[in-house]
């Protein structure tokens, strides 16, 4: 993928993929139902952090296991809670969760990296010694690993994930650097005299923030899973408090009696991944980026 820059007026990030990008996946078919989907979510989740039909926490026994309603449209749990306020309450922890977890890596990855690869030296050896070390473990044991020594919560699970995945991010980012370093537009602003701290900023960080952007895109589907996983398994969100993953671990012994329990939580997931996916995709036909597996 090749990068074109005015050597006279470096673009910023923001205006190289905010100009044609959001127009561009638009046309891209699964791109427009990624976010037609993604922005129905993000709408179902701003409600829920404001506003829920009854309160989500406060069980209403009298009301245990009631099925779809008017009153209640998603039914409710073996409390009485409504699964419709509780699905509004744990959206913007199961999405946002996901986007603070994907852009803390995401940061952290390209700054590390970028200065390993621009700065070279003893400098690169000695970051990438600590990536090595943080890649030792596998992302999920590390963060289980992680939890085992900060205790199962929302915060703790964050902070495990966020420890878990940058590394991978940070060499990605290097060789991105490494590889920015000799392309055509980098050697032109090289030779008209212009300094290094203004290629670096106006040259090499927008082009490797783009191609890692792309990555972590594609990457969201999968962190908005672990999230759910994680609290499936009583390691993230605790109780009372509602997240899909914890909503989806509380429907296992009703399922039977009371399949929305399941239902819900799980058709939340599924859009929510299928979203981040479509639009992922979209984005790396769209910028071009080959899959980096």
């Amino acid at each position: 993928m090749s990068f074109s820059f005015d050597l006279t007026r470096p673009p910023s990030i923001s205006q190289r993929m905010s100009r044609h990008l959001l127009g561009q996946l638009w046309r891209h078919k699964s791109g427009r139902v990624g976010l037609i989907l993604g922005l129905f979510l993000f709408v179902f989740a701003m409600i829920g952090f404001v506003w829920t039909p009854h309160d989500p926490n406060v069980p209403h026994y009298i009301s245990a296991l009631k099925a779809p309603s008017f009153a209640h449209p998603f039914g409710t749990d073996a409390t009485g809670r409504d699964m419709l306020s509780r699905s509004l309450d744990g959206a913007h922890r199961s999405l946002g969760a996901a986007l603070l977890v994907l852009s803390a890596v995401f940061l952290i990855g390209l700054l590390i990296g970028t200065a390993a690869g621009v700065i070279g030296g003893v400098v690169d050896m000695l970051l990438m010694r600590v990536v090595d070390i943080a890649m030792t473990l596998p992302g999920l044991v590390l963060a289980f690993a992680v939890l085992g020594i900060l205790g199962p919560g929302f915060v703790n699970l964050l902070i495990a994930l966020i420890i878990a995945d940058w590394a991978w991010y940070a060499r990605l980012a290097r060789s991105l650097a490494l590889g920015a370093r000799s392309k055509p537009h980098v050697t032109a602003a090289k030779l008209a005299g212009i300094s290094q701290w203004r290629i670096v900023l106006g040259h090499i960080f927008p082009g490797v923030a783009l191609q890692l952007g792309v990555v972590a895109s594609l990457a969201l589907g999968g962190m908005i899973g672990a999230i759910s996983g994680f609290s499936f398994l009583g390691l993230g969100v605790q109780p009372p408090h509602a997240e899909w993953g914890a909503l989806l671990a509380d429907s296992r012994l009703y399922f039977a009696l009371a399949p929305w329990l399941l239902i819900v939580p799980a058709g939340f997931i599924f859009l929510s991944v299928l979203s981040a996916n479509l639009v992922g995709n979209a984005l790396r036909d769209v910028a071009g980026q080959e899959t980096i597996a």
